[in-house]
């Protein structure tokens, strides 16, 4: 039966294959608990710091900072784009790329250049070969990232927006909803733009010490190092949780390939059983 030995192998792959997908769901279910976790407990410090920062705006401080004022006509932007170093994950960053891809797009089809920096080697190894000006890369970041190792990267992108060489910087991540559900999102860091949460009825000014500039320059850059780390750790929660559930699918859909595959199996050895006992009864009656 040489069909249905190589049944019998391929059903063993496939189980073989089944066991993998199902440990890397324990170990994704397990990392993205901790994600979730980290997520959570960074999110007080960057919601206090937007809330204060929306005050600010309002404020009528003797000093406007660059940072919260228009830069003029738009020339060249940049993006800040955040992805996950390893795949397995669903589409969790292809539907961030498509997202990215149409907002160039429209950024281009008015004549506006777009220099991005790259964090995480899926985003790195896909807009390599968009044509597009790349200023920084980061990777192997791990599923612990620190504070600092983003500092660089931002710094880069702060540099060029300090000597005119882009008039908007934004970051681009995968929001977490729930498990279920991940959302593509752009950010817009500078200039700050006041959101729905910032409208309020009232201001008040503040008494800076030692000085507006000196307070504020340090303030709004820990403030757009603040959102791009919370789009980091929001990403790596996206990014295991889409895994777990990727490779539940995985897993799954392994044993309905090898339910499938033994029916088949089942009913070739029964077709060679009853062809064999069609021939020992057919040769018994001619004799």
């Amino acid at each position: 039966m040489a069909v249905g030995k190589e049944i019998r192998t391929q059903i063993s792959s496939i189980k073989n294959t089944q066991k993998i997908t199902s440990a890397m769901e324990m170990v994704a279910a397990s990392k993205m608990k901790k994600a979730q976790d980290r997520m959570l407990a960074s999110r007080p410090y960057s919601e206090k710091i937007s809330n204060v920062i929306g005050h600010l705006a309002y404020a009528h401080t003797e000093f406007e900072h660059p940072y919260m004022k228009d830069a003029g006509e738009l020339k060249r932007i940049g993006i800040i784009i955040i992805s996950s170093d390893r795949g397995l994950c669903g589409g969790l960053n292809t539907n961030l790329f498509r997202s990215i891809l149409k907002d160039i797009t429209n950024y281009q089809a008015k004549g506006i250049e777009v220099d991005i920096c790259t964090v995480g080697k899926k985003s790195t190894a896909f807009f390599k070969n968009t044509g597009l000006t790349i200023k920084s890369v980061l990777t192997d970041l791990g599923d612990t990232p620190h504070f600092d190792d983003l500092l660089g990267t931002i710094k880069v992108m702060l540099d060029s927006y300090d000597e005119g060489e882009i008039q908007q910087l934004s970051v681009a991540y995968n929001r977490f909803e729930n498990t279920m559900t991940q959302v593509p999102t752009m950010m817009q860091l500078v200039p700050m733009v006041a959101g729905e949460s910032d409208n309020m009825n009232h201001y008040w000014d503040y008494i800076y010490e030692p000085d507006a500039q000196e307070v504020l320059s340090a303030l709004l850059t820990r403030y757009i190092e603040a959102l791009v780390y919370q789009g980091l750790v929001e990403n790596i929660a996206c990014e295991q949780s889409s895994r777990m559930i990727a490779m539940k699918s995985a897993t799954d859909n392994a044993g309905d390939m090898v339910k499938d595959l033994e029916m088949v199996y089942n009913k070739a050895r029964q077709a060679a059983i009853t062809q064999e006992i069609s021939e020992i009864v057919g040769g018994a009656a001619a004799v």
